[in-house]
């Protein structure tokens, strides 16, 4: 199985679970992910976390040696699709969404983690929106969530610079939540957030809810899916991935 959903003590986690390839997304995560948001409707949680496995790797994105195979915008966007709807459900859960960044986030790995409300970064992690050194944008709604959760100059040029940052930078420019060093730090986070009723946490969740329906962010989501199927198609994208893949070999 390439993830774990677990309930305990009102958060229901979900890990991303297969650290051997830095926990890169397949479509068996992304059907973990649809019965996450199932999960969360029937077990009525406090908060959902997600995270990754081990300490290496919160998310790499999407598996490069099973998706490069998709050549042609048709192939590639009912991918794109399917992972872009299941983060637009993940961002709109009725509960406090947390990523728990507990390694390098990349791009998708980035997008996944932009989707949630509150973003818990180990002090040796790395992320960064690297997509644009594979000749496409983000594609499963993250520039959006950049654009909805930092400063427009922030967002665009965390984007548009596809490179990595550090915990610190991720912290002062309003992408990192908190900086954690520990299980304490994250434990900490948790007991503050536990002080205040469930009822108020999923009320003020209906207010961001509610602003983003009326400012259309599920249409603009899928305009960002579009796109990048269609720059996934380019002979640049396909050239950019084969290097990037003879790199590593």
């Amino acid at each position: 199985m390439s993830y774990k959903i677990d309930l305990s003590d009102g958060i229901l986690t979900f890990t991303i679970d297969r650290p051997h390839i830095r926990n890169a997304i397949n479509d068996e995560v992304i059907q973990g992910l649809e019965e996450l948001v199932a999960q969360v409707h029937s077990d009525n949680p406090q908060f959902v976390v997600i995270t990754g496995s081990g300490e290496q790797a919160f998310c790499s994105g999407g598996d490069l040696s099973v998706y490069q195979n998709l050549r042609k915008r048709n192939e590639a966007y009912p991918m794109l699709k399917k992972m872009g709807d299941v983060l637009y459900q993940v961002k709109t859960l009725p509960v406090p969404v947390i990523a728990l960044v507990n390694g390098m986030a990349v791009g998708g790995g980035c997008e996944i983690a932009t989707t949630c409300d509150y973003r818990l970064v180990r002090s040796h992690a790395k992320c960064g929106f690297i997509q644009g050194t594979l000749a496409i944008t983000s594609g499963w709604g993250g520039g959006t969530y950049a654009m909805e959760t930092l400063p427009h100059a922030e967002a665009l040029k965390m984007l548009s610079e596809a490179k990595v940052y550090t915990a610190n930078d991720l912290l002062e420019n309003g992408w990192a939540t908190k900086v954690v060093d520990s299980d304490a730090d994250v434990d900490e986070f948790f007991h503050s957030m536990k002080k205040i009723l469930p009822e108020v946490h999923r009320a003020y969740k209906e207010i961001a809810i509610r602003k983003w329906q009326s400012s259309n962010l599920k249409d603009r989501v899928n305009e960002e899916i579009r796109i990048c199927a269609e720059l996934w198609e380019a002979d640049a994208h396909h050239e950019a991935v084969e290097r990037f893949l003879n790199k590593k070999k």
